[in-house]
């Protein structure tokens, strides 16, 4: 298997790399220790169960829960679609409710886990966010109506790093009896959660975006007052029946021991990351008197960055980036030739949404990097610019 070229790697908000640490936890529940944790009467199993419960400890530590608050899922997405589809499908199913309110720049799976239940009788309002990319929390509590279920909101954009107001959501759900289900695959371990202070009662969490490996998550679902779900996948009944499945021990071990990683590391590893966001900000800066900011800088994750160049295509500039790894947006939807949508929402044209690209910085970027890949990134715009038809050619 051929290696990736010798590069940059400046897309954290798609991937991160496994810790070393992580990996070194993780590979002895691939051979030695390969108990079925559901097999406990012996003790392979007892041994797989165990390394289980301590990581569904660690991971709830991370964000202010209990053990026993935590199913361990293949990703996010499964555990947005657990949380969106499982709440409302149940609150429905006992006549208590059938609205969500969600946000325009939702993650793809959680539009999408609303439109499934639109299908089967919902309702959604979707609320737009200001120019910052915020959502006004007094319009979340507008849109919310005595059959309303469910709020969605995201603790952390994917694509333009912006920071919603949680706290201010949950009281406002809390108030009115209703579920605040969060995606932070982009907010834990790199922010400080506590699902009690902010009246969190579900939240979804990836392995991978905290230097875990793929194939891991976790749902966090509220025990007082129960967050009550229908599960999507039948079986055995594990996950205290909402996920059926035999679990990944090597998996989830390593989701454990990276959540206890990143809250060791979290205030040192935020400052070092603005740092670093700042430092590619003022070189960019610099070379690019017409370049903007999409979204809040006061409001934001750490590690990202997204800005606009206009009149470059974003596109064809990472073509020509070859030693650089950046992005235009969430990974899930890189395919698609339409500008983003996250973008549009801020209010931005089809052409500076076009122009624009995320910058994403992570726990073994160093600054020689950060200075080598912003002059990379500052010729590769020069040269595209350079290439338009001037006026007087038109």
């Amino acid at each position: 298997m051929s290696s990736v070229p010798t590069a940059i790697y400046l897309d954290h908000q798609a991937t991160t790399p496994v810790d070393p640490r992580v990996l070194d936890t993780m590979l002895p529940w691939f051979s030695e220790n390969f108990g079925n944790a559901h097999s406990t009467q012996h003790a392979w199993g007892r041994q797989a169960a165990n390394a289980v419960e301590n990581a569904r400890e660690q991971v709830g530590s991370l964000i202010g829960a209990s053990a026993r608050e935590i199913v361990f899922t293949s990703g996010a997405t499964e555990s947005n679609n657990l949380a969106i589809k499982g709440a409302v499908r149940f609150a429905m199913r006992h006549g208590r409710g059938d609205h969500l309110v969600t946000v325009a720049t939702e993650h793809k799976c959680v539009l999408e886990s609303c439109a499934a239940v639109a299908e089967e009788g919902a309702s959604i309002s979707i609320i737009g966010v200001g120019p910052d990319g915020r959502v006004d929390p007094s319009a979340i509590s507008a849109a919310i109506t005595d059959d309303t279920v469910l709020v969605s909101v995201m603790a952390v954009n994917n694509e333009i790093g912006v920071l919603q107001p949680l706290a201010e959501l949950g009281s406002i759900c809390s108030a009115r009896g209703v579920l605040l289900h969060t995606d932070a695959a982009q907010a834990a371990g790199k922010v400080p959660i506590d699902v009690d202070a902010m009246q969190i009662d579900l939240l979804s969490i990836s392995g991978h975006k905290m230097y875990g490996p793929k194939g891991i998550g976790a749902l966090y679902t509220r025990r007082r007052p129960r967050a009550r779900l229908l599960a999507e996948i039948s079986g055995g009944g594990q996950e205290r029946g909402f996920r059926s499945g035999t679990l990944p021990v090597p998996l989830a071990a390593a989701l454990g021991d990276a959540a206890v990683i990143a809250m060791s590391e979290l205030a040192t590893e935020g400052t070092r990351l603005a740092s670093l966001r700042d430092r590619m900000l003022k070189h960019l800066r610099a070379r690019h008197d017409g370049l903007f900011v999409n979204g809040s800088l006061d409001h934001r994750v750490p590690g990202n960055l997204n800005v606009g160049f206009p009149g470059i295509d974003a596109g064809a500039l990472m073509n020509g980036l070859d030693s650089v790894a950046i992005s235009t947006g969430s990974a899930c939807t890189s395919a698609s030739i339409e500008p983003s949508y996250v973008l549009r929402a801020l209010g931005l044209g089809d052409s500076d949404a076009g122009a624009s690209i995320r910058i994403g910085f992570g726990r073994f970027t160093t600054e020689t990097e950060v200075d080598t890949a912003a002059e990379l990134i500052s010729a590769a715009v020069d040269a595209q610019l350079d290439k338009r038809p001037s006026r007087a050619a038109e």
